[in-house]
Parts: structure tokens; sequence; C-alpha cells
């Protein structure tokens, strides 16, 4: 875990941050000092994790699916905070479906969420300090899909708008990455589900992993910390893939 205080002072957005790797992610960064707003559908477990973060961190119900809802976030959020320096863009619609619900969710919350919170939050990453955006992939990406072809390719599509975003930004100091976790386990989580529901595709994903688990949504958050710190300074429009070697074996 991320310990030191080397985002005191930063201003972070994490869309998706009540649970899983969201979660995880806007609980390191509020660790490492920032000040950090979340926001996501439920609320329960988004005000869990807000009390989590800190008497200081912002928390806001929104559908990421309604772009609307995520200009009031990134409002609230910069008027919370005090601006943003970070954005992250966590969220899916986990469409699995190849029918025009699968398609649809994707293409709401994996690819117009990301779109629309990276434009909506654009002011203030221009006013702020070492500005970046890290978006969240998957795996899933760069390889064909039977299981949840809509999945896979709003995943793809994130990955070549993170390529965009850094090259219209960067002649404004601004960076933007991406990261692509493999299977990652939690409590609630879709892989935890999978183990009682359909052990046939848990452990056929588990035996394909060469350390022998699934992972953490910690280890997750910790490359995305790396990403958007001054460490990775000199890296824009690139995606790590972080899945203990999952796509070796594929």
């Amino acid at each position: 875990m991320t310990q030191s205080q080397e985002f005191a002072g930063r201003r972070v957005a994490v869309a998706g941050g009540s649970r899983g790797i969201g979660r995880s992610i806007a609980l390191l960064f509020a660790r490492a000092g920032a000040r950090v707003s979340i926001c996501a559908r439920g609320a329960e477990t988004l005000e869990a994790t807000r009390a989590e973060l800190g008497a200081d961190a912002h928390a806001m119900t929104c559908d990421l699916s309604d772009g609307e809802a995520i200009k009031r976030w990134i409002a609230g959020a910069a008027a919370a905070l005090g601006g943003i320096d970070i954005l992250i863009n966590n969220a899916s619609g986990f469409g699995r479906s190849d029918d025009d619900i699968g398609w649809g969710a994707c293409y709401a919350v994996d690819i117009m969420a990301t779109v629309r919170a990276s434009n909506a939050a654009l002011p203030h990453l221009r006013a702020g300090t070492k500005a970046n955006i890290v978006n969240i992939s998957s795996i899933s990406a760069f390889h064909p899909s039977i299981r949840n072809p809509p999945y896979g390719a709003a995943k793809a599509a994130v990955i070549h708008y993170t390529t965009s975003q850094a090259a219209m930004l960067a002649r404004e100091g601004i960076r933007a990455n991406c990261v692509a976790p493999g299977s990652i386990e939690f409590p609630g989580g879709s892989w935890e589900k999978r183990k009682t529901d359909n052990p046939e595709l848990y452990n056929k994903v588990f035996n394909a992993i060469p350390f022998g688990r699934l992972g953490a949504p910690e280890e997750v958050a910790e490359a995305v910390l790396f990403l958007a710190s001054d460490r990775a300074r000199w890296i824009t429009g690139q995606t790590l893939a972080v899945d203990g070697g999952q796509m070796l074996g594929a």
C-alpha cells in the first residue's frame, strides 16, 4: 500500500469509486495525501466509501450513463475540492450480450462516460497542477471475446481514445494514460460470483494466470497511482496491463 504523502494537496475525482477497483484507487489516493471525490449509482456503498476516505472527501450519486449527471458531479467535485488535478475514469456498463442492450450499456458508460467526464473536467484540469487523466480499460480489449463482445470492443475504444487524449492535451501539459486490468477478484465482484455460479469458467481463468491466483483491486490501484504521479511525468498515451501475466497464457 502507498503510505507516502506524494499526492498531498492534489485534487482527485474518481468515477465509479464506491467499490472494487474504484474504491481501492480512491483509498490509495487519500492515504497518499490527496483530497478525493467519488461518484457511483448506489448511495449506500458510496457513503460507506466516503466515510472511509475521511471527513474532507466528497461523494455524489451519479448515473454515469447520464451526461447531465456527470456534469453535476464534476462541478460538485471541483467546488468541494477546490479544483481537479487528476481524473480517473473507472466505471463500466458491463454489457455482455451481443445485442442493443449489451452494446448500449457499454457505449453509454465505458465510452461516453469517459468522454463526458473528461470534457467536463478539462477546464479544471487546465487550471490544475500537473494534471492528468487515467482511464481504466481491460485486457479484454486485446483479444476477441465470445463471452462479452461489447465489453471488449468498448474497452478497446477506451485505449484508442486515451492515445487521442494524450495527443490532444500534451501541448497543455496534461497527460493521459490507461490501465488494463486482468481478472480481479473482490467481495461482491463478478469473479467472486462466478466462483459459485460458473466454477468451470472461474477455474479456467484461474489456471491461466501464471501466479496461480486472480488479482486484487489494490494491485490495479497501485499502477494507477504510479501513472498519475510525478514518477510517470514523461509517460503519456500508454496502456499498462496489470494482469499477473494472464495474457501470457491466452
